[in-house]
């Protein structure tokens, strides 16, 4: 596989796990709980915390929006979908156990997320296509 390897498509999964669940989890451990607690004070610590996140955010969204397209981004929420079908229809889970949900959940839209930023790379690897951004003409 040229471009990506399963340690890289893995880090990209770290990394969007992290802001994902950073951002807002069942536990009372999320940056959301925390700005809201604090929110009367507005801590220059809560506001640098929501810019880094903000930015985390931009970089995975657009990058998914861009690498899987819309078409793209359906199926992958349809599969990930079908993966929370099976495990409740199994009884891997409770769907009562909203704590258990919302971690599968949380860890679906993440795949979502790692999928997005490693898709570009996977497809160079498997067609030897690359995808080309536009670019303007700095020749001029």
């Amino acid at each position: 596989m040229r471009g990506i390897s399963p340690k890289g498509i893995a880090a990209r999964f770290v990394f969007a796990f992290s802001l994902v669940v950073l951002t807002w989890n069942p536990s009372p451990y999320n940056f959301t709980r925390w700005a809201l607690n604090n929110w009367s004070e507005l801590s220059p610590l809560v506001l640098f915390v929501a810019l880094c996140l903000l930015i985390g955010w931009a970089v995975f969204l657009r990058a998914t929006a861009r690498s899987l397209g819309p078409i793209g981004i359906v199926l992958a929420v349809a599969l990930a979908a079908s993966v929370l079908w099976i495990v409740i229809d199994y009884d891997f889970i409770d769907p009562a156990n909203t704590t258990t949900l919302g971690w599968v959940l949380l860890t679906l839209f993440a795949a979502i997320l790692s999928a997005g930023m490693s898709w570009s790379h996977l497809r160079r690897g498997w067609s030897g296509q690359a995808d080309v951004d536009d670019v303007e003409d700095v020749g001029n």
